[in-house]
C-alpha cells in the first residue's frame, strides 16, 4: 500500500495541475509537458529520501502533514531553481504554479488521511497487525502496553513481555498478557516466532542489558525500538535534539507557539480595554492617593524572579499591617502560612474588594506577558517561599515555564482550594499537559469564572 500510495501522489500532483491549467484556462504548451515529466520524477525520489512512506502506526495526524509539507516544499524549490537556471518562468502561469504550489500539500495529506483511515478500519479488525514483545515488565513497559490497547488502529498486538527481576504481575493479568520469559531468552524467542517489532522498556540504568538486545536482536527480522524512561525525570514535554554529534534530552518544554499566542492574544486584549484600563487607574489613584499599581515578586521560568504587576488592591501601609495582623491572631497566621492569602483581609479596601472579585486587579499582567515574564496561561505566579517549602519534588517542573494570568487552578480550584497540595497537583497537571487548544479552553473557562466571581478575594 505505501508504494501504491508513492504513486499515486506523485500522479496526484501532476493531475492537480493538469486540472488547474483547464480550470484557469492557460494553453497546454512543451513546456507544461517538460514540467510534467519533470516534477513526476522530483516527487518520485523526493518524497521517498523524506521518508513519507515510513510505517505511521501510532503517529499523529499532524506529524505526518509536517513531513509533507517539508517534502513538498523542497520539490517547489528545485522547481524555482529549475526556472531560474533556464530562464522559462515567463512560459508558465504565475497564477496557477502559486495556487498549485500552497494547495498541493493539503491534497495530498487528503489523500494520506484516507489512506490511514482504511488501515484504521482494517487494524481496528484483527486485519494488517503487527506483532510486538516487550522487554521490561515494570512501570515503564506496562504503561506502554497500556497506551497501546488505547491506539487499535495502529495495529500493533503486544504478545508479551520479557524480564528477569519482575514476576507475572496482577496488572499483566488484568490486561492478559504474560510474562514469557528472560531478557536472556528473547534471542531464541525471536528466531522462532514471527515478531515485528521489540520494545526495549527497561531503565535507564540496565545499560548493559539494553546493550545486549541491541548486539544480539538487531539481525533476527525485528525492528527494536528503545522507550526512553523519561518518567524518571518527571517531565513528559523532552525532546530528543542534537549537539554536534552528540544527541542530548531538552528538558525545556518548546514554547515557542506559546510565545507568540502570548503576544498576539495579549496585544489584542490590551487594545481593546485600554479605556477600562485608564478607568480603573484613576479610580484608584484617586480613592487614596497612593501608587496604582503593586508589583510582587514572584517566580518565573529557570527560578528567575520578576514583579508581578496587578492594581492596587489594598491600603498603602499594607505589608506593616500583615505583620501586625500576623502577631496579634493566630488563626489569622496559620491561614497566611497555610495559603498565603487571607479570605476576609481587611487591608483590602473597598474598591479592592470589587477589583479582586471580578479579577479586574490582574489586568496590568498582560504588561508581564507583553514584557515575556510571563504567559497568558500557564502554572499560578508564586513567591519563592512558596515554590521551596510547598513544591518540593515539582519545584523543576513549575521552573521549567512562566507562570500565567490563568490557569488550570484558577479555573478549577481558585481560592476555594485549601489543601496546597491540590494546588500544586494542579500545577503539575497543566505543565505536563499543556497544549494550544487546552490553553483556548482555560480563557474560555476563565471568562465564565470572572462572571460568576467564585472563589476569587
Amino acid at each position: 500500500m505505501a508504494r501504491l500510495l508513492h504513486v499515486i501522489d506523485c500522479g496526484v500532483v501532476v493531475g492537480y495541475m493538469w486540472l488547474l491549467l483547464a480550470w484557469y484556462r492557460v494553453p497546454w504548451s512543451p513546456y507544461y509537458t517538460r514540467f510534467t515529466i519533470i516534477t513526476f520524477l522530483l516527487c518520485l525520489v523526493v518524497f521517498q529520501s523524506f521518508q513519507l512512506y515510513r510505517s505511521w502506526r501510532g503517529w499523529k495526524f499532524f506529524q505526518e502533514f509536517l513531513v509533507i509539507v517539508r517534502a513538498w516544499a523542497t520539490v517547489v524549490g528545485m522547481l524555482l531553481f529549475y526556472f531560474f537556471v533556464f530562464k522559462i518562468s515567463h512560459a508558465y502561469s504565475r497564477l496557477v504554479f502559486l495556487v498549485w504550489s500552497i494547495s498541493t500539500p493539503v491534497l495530498l495529506f487528503t489523500f494520506h488521511v484516507l489512506a490511514r483511515k482504511i488501515l484504521h478500519h482494517f487494524r481496528s479488525r484483527g486485519k494488517n497487525v503487527r506483532h510486538a514483545v516487550i522487554a521490561g515488565a515494570g512501570e515503564l513497559g506496562v504503561s506502554l502496553a497500556r497506551e497501546l490497547e488505547t491506539i487499535p488502529w495502529a495495529g500493533i498486538d503486544v504478545i508479551g513481555f520479557f524480564d528477569d527481576k519482575v514476576e507475572e504481575s496482577d496488572e499483566l493479568k488484568k490486561m492478559n498478557k504474560t510474562l514469557v520469559g528472560s531478557i536472556d531468552s528473547l534471542p531464541a524467542y525471536l528466531e522462532s516466532n514471527d515478531v515485528d517489532y521489540v520494545y526495549i522498556a527497561l531503565p535507564m540504568r540496565a545499560e548493559k542489558k539494553i546493550f545486549k538486545i541491541l548486539r544480539e536482536c538487531r539481525s533476527l527480522g525485528s525492528r527494536i525500538y528503545l522507550v526512553p524512561d523519561l518518567y524518571v525525570y518527571g517531565l513528559h514535554h523532552a525532546e530528543m535534539q542534537s549537539l554536534g554529534s552528540l544527541l542530548v534530552l531538552n528538558f525545556n518544554p518548546n514554547t515557542e507557539w506559546k510565545r507568540s499566542f502570548d503576544l498576539i492574544f495579549s496585544s489584542l486584549v490590551l487594545t481593546c480595554i485600554s479605556p477600562l484600563l485608564l478607568v480603573i487607574a484613576l479610580l484608584v489613584k484617586l480613592q487614596d492617593g497612593g501608587p496604582v499599581f503593586y508589583r510582587h515578586p514572584r517566580i518565573t521560568s529557570t527560578g528567575r524572579e520578576f514583579g508581578c504587576l496587578k492594581f492596587r488592591s489594598m491600603k498603602v501601609d499594607a505589608e506593616d499591617m500583615l505583620e501586625a495582623l500576623l502577631e496579634e491572631d493566630e488563626t489569622l497566621k496559620k491561614e497566611w502560612e497555610s495559603s498565603f492569602k487571607l479570605k476576609s483581609d481587611p487591608r483590602v479596601t473597598k474598591l479592592g474588594k470589587f477589583l479582586r472579585k471580578t479579577s479586574l486587579d490582574e489586568l496590568p499582567q498582560f504588561f508581564n506577558v507583553l514584557k515575556g515574564d510571563m504567559s497568558v496561561v500557564g502554572a499560578r505566579p508564586i513567591v519563592g517561599k512558596e515554590l521551596k517549602d510547598f513544591y518540593k519534588e515539582s519545584a523543576g517542573r513549575y521552573c521549567s515555564m512562566k507562570p500565567g494570568i490563568t490557569g488550570h487552578w484558577q479555573v478549577e480550584g481558585r481560592s476555594d482550594t485549601s489543601d496546597y497540595d491540590t494546588r500544586v497537583g494542579m500545577d503539575d497537571w497543566y505543565i505536563l499537559n499543556y497544549s494550544l487548544w487546552t490553553d483556548i479552553k482555560i480563557i474560555f473557562k476563565t471568562i465564565k469564572r470572572v462572571f460568576d466571581g467564585r472563589g476569587a478575594y
